[in-house]
Order: structure tokens, then C-alpha cells, then sequence
């Protein structure tokens, strides 16, 4: 994606932008510090008017124009099943990532568990664009069995994806080892796209820590407020990488 390569080093590491309005989203996007973050994701589904056309449109063009133009965007809409804002209705949905790869972003998230007819629909339209699909699956509740792990890795890739997406939240520091170890066993013998894995909370930083141990290509840090619990700050998050990948 653009100036970024998803899989091979360090982890690369993505910055949610969650404002609320156009002039919040353009603050956010204008106010990162260029080092320490790769992409950014924009979190759509934060934006006020986020079912009116016409201002998606402006606030895709908003953050597209306050960034370097080697830095990716990822367009996202989470659905309130899945830790996200608010509810949307499958069609409306595949309506909106239609709109945003019709309006040049650089990738969208698009949800596992969305209506089949409508998810496929989707990853057609984004490769027919050139748009990349991160195919994500999130658990706010639990962490899968690690059979289920490899299991919605494999349909995603399955399903046309470009970058394979799971996060998870943990009971125990045995569920973060699963998500860990059961991402290495799929990175290591299945995967043909790169994949993102992470276990969420306090229990999960480490997962955001330690990606390229794994195989995970990349890894989300805050600047400012957080889209998902166990976030840490951009910059931070930067150093600790630097540091796993200089001691490989």
C-alpha cells in the first residue's frame, strides 16, 4: 500500500482516527508526528454523519489531503457487534465501502460476519478498483479456541482477502499464548496473505508488542484517544518495536 510493504520486517504500525466531525477528523490526521506511525485507519463509524454520502465523501478527502501522500488509508466502518459505534444494515453497509473505494481509498476493512451476498459484493468491487480488503473478525467477549483461530483465518483468506484480521480480547495469559501460537502455526503453514493478530486489554499488550515474532505485520497505537482497549501511544509503541526487530 503505497509507500508500506504488509508482512516482511517490522510490524507496521496503523493509527486510528476517530473524530467525530470533519474539522476534528482534519485536527487528527494534520497533528501526527511523521515517524511514528506508518497508515492510518479511518474509523468512519466515529464520524457523526457517517450516513450522509456527501460528508464520508468530504471526510475521506479531509484526511487524505492532511497526509503525506505515501501514507495509506484504511477505511473502516465497525459495526457495533464487533466493538464498533454504531448498528448497519448489510446493504447499507456494502453501500458505504462502495462509496469509499469509489472515493480512492487505499484499502477497507471489511467484517468477516458480514451477509455473505453483501461481503462478497464488496471484495469484488474493491478489487475491480485496485482497493486492498483487510477481512477482520473481532471477539470483544473471548478468546476462540484455537482451532476457531485458524478456522476464520482460512476463511478469510478463503474469501478473497488481501490482509487476514483478528482480534481478540483474553481471560488468562494462556488465551493471549493461544492467539499468539495459533497465528505462528498459521503464518507459518497456511497463510498467502499477511495477517494481523491481536489479543486485546492489558492482558493482550504484549501481542502489540511482539508481532513479528508471530507474524503479525501490523500493529495499532493510539495518538490521542484509542479505538480498542490495550492501545498504547504511537510513539511508544514505535521504540518497543525498533527494539524486538534490532535484537532478530
Amino acid at each position: 500500500m503505497r509507500s508500506i510493504v504488509l508482512g516482511e520486517g517490522r510490524p507496521q504500525i496503523c493509527v486510528p482516527l476517530v473524530g467525530a466531525t470533519i474539522a476534528e477528523l482534519a485536527a487528527a490526521a494534520s497533528g501526527l508526528i511523521a515517524g511514528d506511525y506508518d497508515l492510518v485507519e479511518l474509523r468512519i463509524d466515529f464520524f457523526s454523519e457517517s450516513d450522509i454520502p456527501a460528508a464520508v465523501r468530504e471526510a475521506i478527502a479531509v484526511v487524505r489531503a492532511a497526509l503525506p501522500e505515501g501514507v495509506p488509508v484504511i477505511f473502516t466502518f465497525r459495526t457495533k457487534r464487533e466493538g464498533g459505534q454504531r448498528d448497519i444494515l448489510p446493504e447499507a453497509y456494502a453501500d458505504l465501502l462502495g462509496l469509499a473505494i469509489a472515493a480512492g481509498v487505499d484499502a477497507v476493512d471489511v467484517e468477516l460476519f458480514t451477509e455473505r451476498s453483501c461481503l462478497l459484493r464488496i471484495v469484488s468491487a474493491a478489487h475491480e478498483a485496485g482497493v486492498l480488503v483487510v477481512m477482520s473478525s473481532h471477539d470483544f467477549e473471548s478468546t476462540p479456541p484455537r482451532a476457531e483461530i485458524l478456522a476464520r483465518f482460512a476463511e478469510q483468506q478463503a474469501l478473497g482477502a488481501d490482509v487476514l484480521k483478528l482480534a481478540v480480547m483474553p481471560s488468562s495469559p494462556r488465551d493471549v499464548l493461544t492467539l499468539m501460537d495459533a497465528t505462528a502455526e498459521f503464518v507459518a503453514e497456511q497463510a498467502r496473505r499477511p495477517v494481523i493478530a491481536m489479543s486485546m486489554g492489558g492482558l493482550g499488550v504484549v501481542s502489540r508488542l511482539a508481532g513479528e515474532t508471530f507474524g503479525s505485520c501490523v500493529t495499532f497505537g493510539s495518538v490521542g484517544a484509542s479505538s480498542a482497549p490495550g492501545q498504547i501511544e504511537a510513539s511508544e509503541l514505535r521504540a518497543v518495536l525498533d527494539l524486538v526487530h534490532g535484537a532478530r
